[in-house]
């Protein structure tokens, strides 16, 4: 059936809208996944060797993720690298999102000299392009199931893993049995930066161990 042209404009822009949706996935968006799912210090306890935690004084501090993901020097590289990916998948989408555009405008162009049955054919192409565009978007930008998230974890991983081992060293080290993110979750209303173990955290990584 041939769409009226009201029909087949709604079904066109929603491909055009498809763009700046993907868009919405940029540096914060990632940063603030990884900070809330990834490196959620939310009381991460440290058993030392000492006898029970129950038996002793619990002695916590905290880090502030937020600073420790923009010093460290793997975790940015980690970003750039995250922030390279989503900025070829938007190019590609925009550049669906032109072509598609500009068929669009030919077909409005050309469509009073058309035949039903070849109108019918431009339409179906048409769609078939906008259907294109929001597949591609999906598959790579799909809440919780698009390829944005897979790597993700591929290249944030890992220095999830360091920083986690970081902060456990220092707060062994330290005598300390819970370690908050400042950034996390978890509301501090106010912390005494003396217990602060971020720059020693970070000092540990830049050091590797």
């Amino acid at each position: 059936m041939v769409l009226t042209e009201k029909q087949l404009t709604v079904k066109i822009r929603h491909g055009f809208s498809t763009s700046s949706l993907a868009k919405h996935f940029n540096t914060i968006t990632i940063r603030n996944s990884f900070v809330k799912n990834t490196i959620k210090l939310v009381l991460l306890t440290v058993l030392l060797s000492a006898g029970s935690l129950f038996a002793q004084t619990q002695k916590t501090g905290y880090v502030d993720s937020e600073v420790i993901l923009k010093q460290f020097s793997e975790a940015i590289k980690a970003q750039g690298e995250l922030d390279a990916i989503i900025e070829k998948w938007n190019a590609e989408i925009d550049s669906m999102t032109y072509n598609l555009q500009q068929a669009y405008q030919n077909y409005q162009k050309q469509s009073g000299n058309m035949k039903e049955d070849k109108k019918l054919e431009e339409q179906q192409k048409l769609v078939q392009q906008q259907q294109m565009i929001e597949e591609y978007r999906r598959s790579k930008f799909a809440q919780g199931t698009g390829e944005i998230y897979k790597k993700q974890d591929e290249l944030l991983k890992p220095v999830k893993e360091k920083i986690f081992k970081a902060i456990e060293g220092v707060a062994k080290d330290e005598g300390m049995h819970f370690v908050f993110d400042k950034t996390g979750e978890i509301l501090l209303l106010y912390a005494d930066s003396q217990f602060d173990i971020t720059y020693k955290v970070l000092d540990r990584l830049k050091r590797g161990k």
